[in-house]
């Protein structure tokens, strides 16, 4: 991606230009400040961390008055002009370079609809939309991001064989050198689910792959979610490739256990699991999948090599 289109440098110079010349000037002060201390939490096991320096900044420009939504989609829209030149610094692969168009629009859309009606400023749509403009996060797909760095530390896989889950994943852990090198990480964007298929997740764990050949000092990917709990292969059968495409790639699994948040969002969209869950027939529980990169990239030039061929017989 070597440059913005010219509708969306428009939208996000809009964005801006609904600002008072004195808050533009709290903006690009907060564009600069907010910088350097985002990036460093931006490894950190808390995703929210880097737009909590980008609120802090924006509050100290103001002398300490806290923020408001229009400042905040006026940063985001300001590192957004910034993007190009943050991306060719990144080095990324193309397999995530070709959805930086289609991130952007997106991206465009939804600060020029909010500013227009005034909606609340999601904490989670903040939080993923700081990561994204200062490339701690990059697409992974249509409907996947995905973090260049997080942590994974041993306690959970310790604890996952303690608690009865299997002691197999220790060892592939110790393998992947994984309480020592960082991982990519795999999130949901909930505004745009074009991509949640089968075909949009398989990728996204190319697209990972692909960072991971650029940059060798990764262990491989993680995801975290209800989305990969073992019930579900019976419960939501067409949700089963979630959990099993990554397994038989040579991924493996960690128990991470049950709490309000999974029920709610294996609720959200589903009246049977709702059902389910409300009656006690089911308790939804959180699973880390974690994809070393010895598997996952010969993994991927499979997949790659298979579509070459199938793209070659139809035409």
């Amino acid at each position: 991606m070597e440059t913005l289109s010219t509708a969306q440098i428009a939208a996000f110079k809009a964005i801006r230009d609904r600002l008072s010349a004195e808050e533009r000037a709290v903006v690009d002060i907060a564009s600069v400040e907010a910088v350097y201390p985002a990036r460093a939490a931006a490894s950190h096991w808390n995703f929210d961390l880097p737009a909590h320096a980008a609120d802090e900044a924006l509050s100290q420009t103001r002398g300490g008055e806290g923020t408001t939504d229009a400042l905040r989609r006026a940063l985001v829209a300001t590192w957004a002009l910034e993007l190009p030149g943050r991306v060719k610094d990144a080095d990324l692969p193309p397999e995530v370079l070709q959805f930086y168009p289609f991130w952007l629009d997106k991206l465009a859309a939804f600060l020029t609809g909010a500013a227009e009606t005034g909606a609340e400023y999601d904490r989670d749509h903040w939080a993923k939309d700081v990561r994204f403009s200062l490339v701690l996060s990059v697409p992974g797909a249509k409907t996947q991001t995905i973090d260049l760095s997080s942590p994974m530390g041993p306690g959970q896989v310790v604890r996952n064989g303690r608690d009865g889950y299997g002691w197999s994943q220790l060892i592939a852990y110790v393998k992947a050198q994984g309480w020592k090198k960082p991982w990519l990480e795999v999130h949901t964007e909930s505004r745009h689910t074009d991509d949640f298929s089968e075909p949009g997740w398989d990728q996204a764990w190319a697209s990972a792959a692909a960072i991971c050949k650029r940059r060798p000092e990764l262990a491989g990917m993680i995801g975290s979610s209800w989305f990969y709990d073992p019930p579900l292969e019976t419960i939501s059968p067409r949700m089963a490739y979630l959990r099993l495409n990554p397994l038989k790639g040579g991924a493996f699994i960690i128990h991470q256990g049950p709490g309000q948040i999974h029920s709610d969002r294996a609720g959200a969209t589903s009246p049977t699991r709702r059902g389910m869950i409300e009656s006690g027939e089911y308790l939804p529980r959180s699973w880390l999948v974690a994809w070393p990169k010895s598997t996952l990239i010969p993994w991927a030039d499979k997949r790659a090599a298979a579509m070459a061929e199938a793209e070659k017989e139809a035409a």
